[in-house]
């Protein structure tokens, strides 16, 4: 669905940060909302969104376990 959005689980990229959770949060946001930065009566809701997605991302990225790795 989002092109632009990267792999951010081991092994395909190491090192992920915040930075790389919250542009890939926000890259959703905008994909589904159909806004790349939306007015500002939608401001709250947008941001609050891709808060929710980083969030969720981060829960994911922790508890997934990768079948190989040194972390396993």
């Amino acid at each position: 669905m989002c092109r632009s959005i990267k792999t951010l689980r081991e092994p395909y990229t190491h090192d992920v940060g915040p930075s790389d959770v919250q542009a890939a949060a926000l890259q959703y946001v905008r994909k589904i909302s159909g806004f790349r930065q939306p007015a500002s009566h939608n401001a709250e809701a947008f941001q609050a969104a891709v808060q929710e997605v980083a969030q969720a991302t981060e829960r994911l990225l922790d508890s997934l376990q990768v079948r190989g790795s040194a972390a396993s």
